[in-house]
Formats: C-alpha cells, structure tokens, sequence
C-alpha cells in the first residue's frame, strides 16, 4: 500500500496547486477575457445536452433576477485573502469575464440559502435552494480520487469508520456503535466527543481494506464520500442533506451508496444483508465509479463552471444576450 499512500500524499500537496494559482496573477486579465469566446465554444465538443443538465443542475436562476445591493465587481476580489482556496478556485473562472461584472460570494461550509443569488460551495439539497449557486470550490481538499489495488473479495466485511466526533448526529451514530461487531469505528479528535472513542488517524490506504466505508456529513458534507465513491469500497451513510459540485443530491440510495435511516437503526441488519450478497455491493461499486468518471474531465469540467458563470451573469441582467448557447 506504500505507493497508494505515495500517490494520495502528492494529490493532496498544496504547493503545486499554491504555486499555479499565484502563476496566474501574473497574466494580463485581457488575455484571459479574449479566450472566453473560445473555450465555452468546446461545448461542440461534447454533449451538449448532458452540459447543459449540469449547468442547469448548479445554476437554477431564471432570468431578471436581482442581483441585489452588496455584490462586489470581479475586480475587487481579494484573492490572496483567507480562505485562499475558495478564492484561488473562483479566479480560475472568474478571470475570464469582464471585471465590471459583479457578483455575491459565500464561502465556507455553507448549509443556507441567501435572499440573493450567491456563489457557494454547498448548499442545502431540500427546499428552494435557487440563489445557491454552486462553484467547484475548496476542490483540493474534497475532489481527491483513488486508485484502489485492493480487489473486492480481498477486503474485509466491516464498516470502517474514521472521524471527527463533534457534531451531535456523528456522536449519536459512536453511541449507539460503538463496539459494534461489524464495524471498527473511532474517534480522532482528542477534545470533545468522548475519549473512550478515540483511536489514531488511520489513512485512506487502511480505509481501502475494508468492503464498508462510513461517510457521516459533518458542517456540510461528507468530505470523503468521493474518494470513497472512487474506490473499490461503498460508502454507507444517510440520505445526503447537502450537496457541493459532486451533485450530492443526484445519487441514488443503494445505487450509489448503502442508505441508512437518518436514525441509524438499521445499520446493522443493512450490514448483514450486503455481506450476504457481495455481488449486489459490486454493483454499487460500479454506478458510484461511474458517477464519479464525469467529474474527471477536466476540459470538460472548466467547460461546465464557465456556463455556470456564464448563466449567472446573464440571469442577473448583466450581460445583454445568452452569449454562446439557446437553451438554460
């Protein structure tokens, strides 16, 4: 597991990702604005249906909406201002448009919804959720991907379960299994939560042994449900209350990922039942991997969060006329 461990350490080095983005500070803004023509013309490329779906799927503002009064022109974005990943990953996009144009940002782990349309990374997947807007944002941290050489049979027939035990729901889920005989679960944070739980940090290549992988939603979403989804193990959690770019929202419970109750009452019959019948896990296995496959694009994926910028301008009335495409 050395080399996996190896690869997954180099994924998650900052200083490349640091460096880039500083590097584009130094081009000239027009130069990014002449090739925005351009590069959302690449939508030849691809289906164009399925762009669109996603485009839609992020962006659901319809035209004449308001903007409102606190939005900030892309000029006066403060880039090398914390957090400076969120910033960093606007700017990719955001540097090709006009920099009179403006825009209202919310970073963090979002889990509301604003009066006006806002840029964010998350946002709650019930309700009318229209002016939360979602960006590929803070990605280094929560698009990280494996490369899983453990075959499926090998792995164990547990739930593994690393994590910060802070917030109630995740505390409800260690007092209630903790112990458990199908699971090995442990607390890594040494303050709150209850010492009794904590166990040392084990990494991803460790996670990899196990069929089960437990995903929780903390402040917002479950950080790991995407490498989870990308390996040859399946994610076990509740039915998603948020959703980032990775369209938390879409999957489909025991499709995608093993669904629990929100109450958690039957992880263990759920267990028994997967354990017995592996080669319905495969099969999640193969929808989650093939849901993640879309966001592994990455032509495809600028393509996609240009749109997305694209249709915010033009639906808060800041541009005259859908530029390169009819349908939104």
């Amino acid at each position: 597991m050395f080399w996996t461990d190896l690869i997954i350490a180099l994924k998650k080095n900052k200083l490349p990702y640091y460096a880039r983005n500083l590097l584009r500070q130094l081009l000239p803004a027009g130069l990014y604005e002449r090739q925005l023509h351009q590069k959302i013309n690449e939508l030849q490329r691809y289906d164009k249906d399925y762009i669109l779906g996603r485009v839609n799927y992020y962006n659901k503002l319809n035209p004449g909406t308001a903007i409102g009064e606190n939005a900030i022109a892309l000029k006066d974005m403060q880039i090398f201002k914390s957090p400076k990943a969120y910033n960093f990953d606007t700017f990719e996009y955001a540097r090709y448009f006009p920099k009179n144009l403006r825009a209202n940002f919310l970073f963090g782990d979002v889990i509301s919804v604003s009066g006006v349309p806002t840029i964010q990374k998350s946002r709650p997947i019930g309700g009318d959720n229209t002016n939360a807007v979602l960006l590929k944002l803070d990605k280094k941290r929560h698009f990280l991907f494996v490369n899983d050489p453990i075959k499926f049979e090998d792995k164990k027939d547990l739930l593994i379960g690393r994590g910060a035990m802070i917030q109630p729901h995740r505390i409800k889920f260690m007092e209630t299994y903790f112990g458990h005989p199908l699971c090995d679960l442990g607390q890594v944070n040494t303050t709150g939560g209850n010492a009794a739980w904590i166990k040392p940090k084990i990494s991803i290549s460790e996670h990899l042994k196990y069929k089960f992988i437990l995903s929780l939603e903390g402040h917002d979403v479950a950080t790991n449900l995407k490498w989870i989804m990308s390996s040859g193990s399946v994610a076990v959690m509740p039915q998603p209350k948020y959703e980032t770019w990775f369209m938390e929202g879409s999957l489909i419970p025991d499709h995608h990922y093993i669904r629990l109750k929100d109450d958690y009452s039957d992880l263990d019959e759920r267990l028994r039942y997967y354990i017995d019948r592996p080669e319905e896990v495969q099969a999640i296995v193969k929808n989650a991997n093939a849901h993640v496959k879309q966001f592994q694009n990455k032509r495809q994926e600028d393509l996609i969060s240009l749109l997305v910028l694209e249709k915010y301008f033009y639906c808060t009335g800041q541009t005259d006329h859908r530029l390169f495409f009819d349908e939104i």
